[in-house]
Formats: structure tokens, sequence, C-alpha cells
């Protein structure tokens, strides 16, 4: 079988509270970062929209210009802040996600940048999958409102260990696309995401759980912390789950950072036990992946 992982590597999910301040909240993003970095994590995760408040009121006012990339500092003061944090926490950074506006088109996006341990960036997701739900006398919210969906899927190599699939929350609710990144050989399916106090309870560990079944990998899932003061209550519960769809670490909905110790032998020992790679039937389904299921 394939190594999917090249060797161990720390993960931490950082549970941010960020407000409205975006200088204040890159800073303290800084702060968490750096901390996870010294308790030895060398993959960091930052939650969804970590640099402004959640809501379609918001997105207009916090998005910043990405391309041509880089941009300036004043274009993006975000991704020049995550560049120098994860070059100063020698730490591969994925940085949650912030509001885009593409110029050109006038367009807005929700973003996520990824960048490595010296600073450069190596991977780009645009969420493809806008939340717009609407359950009566709970929730409604329209994110296509504001925003475009991405075009595109997601995998991110880090050269010393591997790759990952990336996604931002209500991707994870479509399948296919964490088929096609396992069996292209990630051994992580990364989700910043802010899920909420209705879909969160019925669903966050339910998804998270369940795209590990389907694919036996890794996935995080890294959501803000929750402010009952904010107009959007996240639902927290920032948490990893391994192969065979344990929880390893969660925390609860206030500010905090999870670390989980991931390894190549506990999928090898996962997809030996429970063999589905060599059990499908693409004689009777596609395989979505154009991969034939091998990894």
């Amino acid at each position: 079988m394939v190594s999917l992982l090249k060797k161990p590597l720390r993960l931490a999910c950082v549970q941010l509270a960020s407000g409205a301040d975006k200088a204040v909240n890159l800073n303290h993003a800084r702060t968490k970062v750096l901390e996870a970095a010294k308790a030895g994590a060398s993959l960091i995760v930052l939650p969804e929209c970590f640099n402004s408040p959640y809501g379609t009121q918001y997105f207009s006012k916090y998005a910043e210009t990405l391309l041509p990339s880089p941009p300036s500092k004043d274009q993006s003061p975000s991704f020049h802040a995550l560049s120098s944090i994860a070059a100063e926490a020698k730490a591969y950074l994925v940085g949650g996600s912030i509001p885009e506006l593409e110029p050109s088109t006038n367009k807005y996006y929700n973003t996520s940048l990824v960048f490595s341990p010296t600073g450069s960036l190596i991977g780009t997701h645009r969420k493809t999958h806008l939340f717009d739900i609407d359950i009566p006398g709970k929730i409604k919210f329209k994110e296509s409102e504001i925003l475009t969906p991405g075009n595109q899927l997601t995998m991110i190599d880090l050269p010393e260990y591997g790759k990952i699939g990336l996604a931002i929350c209500y991707d994870i609710r479509f399948p296919e696309a964490a088929m096609i990144a396992a069996r292209k050989g990630a051994f992580l399916l990364v989700y910043p995401g802010a899920f909420n106090l209705t879909t969160g309870p019925l669903h966050w560990t339910l998804l998270a759980r369940a795209r590990a079944t389907d694919n036996q990998v890794y996935v995080a899932m890294c959501s803000p912390a929750r402010d009952m003061n904010a107009t959007y209550h996240a639902y927290g519960h920032s948490l990893v789950a391994d192969p065979a769809a344990k929880v390893m670490a969660e925390a609860e909905d206030k500010e905090d950072i999870v670390y989980a110790d991931l390894d190549n032998d506990t999928i090898t020992s996962t997809r030996t036990g429970i063999p589905i790679y060599t059990q499908r039937r693409f004689d009777l389904y596609p395989d979505v992946s154009g991969e034939n299921g091998k990894a």
C-alpha cells in the first residue's frame, strides 16, 4: 500500500474568537498560531472568516483583493499577515478563509489561502458550495446574496508530508469532492467552517466522521469560537477525526487549540482491516475521481 503520509505530523486547529477589528483579529491569529507552533504543530488551521465577523452583511466590507498575486499590503493585509505568520511559526498554515473581491468581475468569494513554512503561497481554495439554507423557525442564511462559488476542487502538496484536500464549511456536505481528494492520495481533508447552533449539533461531528469513514483518511474541521453577542452564533467544536472515524480531539465552544498527531500507520491499518479501496464495484457505479479507487 502506498504511503500517503510520509512522516508523522502534529496538526493544530485554532478555534478563534474574532471581532470587528481586522487588525486585532490578525494579530490575535498570530499569537495563537505561534502558540500552536511552540507546541510542536507543523500544520496549523484557522477558522472560516477568521479575520472578520461572519455574515453576508460583512463580506463586502471586509473583502480583500488577492489577484494578481501577490497583492500589495493595502490590497490584502490578511495575505501578508498569513505569509508572515507562517514564516515566523515555521509551519504550514491553512489561513481559514477570508472574503475576497475580484475587481475585474466585481465578484466576491469565500477564499482560503495556504502558506508554506517559508511564507510562500502554496494553495488557494474558493468555497465551491454556497451556504444557502432555510430551516423554518430555526435559521435562514443565503451566502449567494453576496458570494460567487469557486469552480475548482483543491489539493495541496506539503512536500515533506504528502497531500491534503482543502474545502470550506458547507463543502463538506458534498462527499464527491472528499472522495476525489482521498482517491488522489490525500492523507487529510481540511475544512475551515462556521456551522451554527442549528446545523452544528445535528451534523458537524457526523459529517467529519462520515467523510473519514467514507475515505479512511484524517479529517480536520476548524470553527470560530462562539460569541453569543455576534449576529451569527458559531457552533465551535473544532475537531480532528482519524481514518477509522474516531474523534481524536475536540474543542468546546470557547476559544481553544486542539491538537492531533497523525501517522501513516493508522491509515494503513484502517484500510487493511476494512479494505474498501479494493472492494469498490466500479462495474456498477462510476469512480468520481477517475483514479479507479487506487490510493
